[in-house]
């Protein structure tokens, strides 16, 4: 039977991920043109649009809220993730996916801006951004730059090597009543601890008060942290070098 082409045009469908779509153009039963609610234009097969197999790069496909988008950056190439996409989805997870916020709390209350919600935009960024320090793996650090941040954005983000990253980290799950650095042993007495940024941890001596431990600790981290930033200041932006020479321990920490 001859269909009839320009009865098609005009007709209505929803992909997988519930989007609106248009045929605007049909030419045959492999060729037609599909618009979707938001703009974007794409050619499918006629089958796949009644059956709802036609991909919108605006569907949020990760987490339920980030996208692919329009552009040059491809999360697989020969069916290996790429650098840009591992990072994203990455920063996806700590932020959106509830089981592993559960297992690492620290990011409880994180999100991503708006404009990183589209990979094309974190891509570009990423590539604009990360550079190399050797023998070393590289993190996305969202709150060095400014302590406290809980938002992944270009103002607030910046690649730091592991080694710095780590003297970040705060255990604030395990950590009981007291703040940073300070325990109380078996016997009752207060003690101060530190890691040296290498993994071995320091005593830092007994003390009679809490705040008397948390004032050592304070003390050898904040000069661990310049230690640290000059041994690096050879490989990292200046901006992150800054943030670390400025950087305070706080008793709420």
């Amino acid at each position: 039977m001859r269909i009839d082409k320009s009865s098609r045009i005009g007709e209505i469908s929803y992909n997988h991920k519930g989007r609106k779509m248009v045929i605007i153009n049909y030419y045959d039963t492999n060729n037609v043109d599909i618009k979707f609610e938001n703009g974007y234009i794409t050619h499918a097969r006629y089958a796949s649009f009644k059956s709802g197999n036609v991909r919108n790069p605006y569907d949020k496909t990760y987490c339920g809220i980030g996208y692919i988008g329009e552009g040059k950056y491809q999360s697989v190439i020969k069916n290996v993730m790429t650098k840009q996409y591992n990072s994203w989805r990455a920063m996806l997870q700590r932020c959106y996916d509830k089981s592993q916020v559960k297992i690492r709390i620290q990011y409880k209350g994180c999100s991503v801006c708006d404009d990183w919600l589209n990979f094309q935009t974190f891509a570009k960024w990423y590539d604009n951004n990360f550079y190399s320090v050797p023998n070393e793996k590289m993190c996305l650090d969202k709150d060095i730059l400014h302590k406290g941040n809980k938002i992944y954005s270009p103002e607030n983000c910046v690649f730091a090597p592991n080694n710095i990253n780590v003297l970040f980290t705060k255990r604030q799950s395990c950590r009981g009543k007291y703040p940073i650095g300070v325990t109380c042993d078996k016997d009752g007495y207060i003690k101060a601890n530190c890691n040296n940024g290498y993994g071995k941890n320091i005593c830092l001596g007994y003390f009679d008060t809490i705040e008397e431990g948390f004032k050592a600790y304070k003390s050898y981290k904040e000069q661990l942290i310049k230690q640290i930033a000059d041994n690096y200041k050879q490989y990292i932006p200046i901006k992150l070098y800054n943030a670390l020479y400025n950087y305070t321990v706080e008793f709420t920490d």
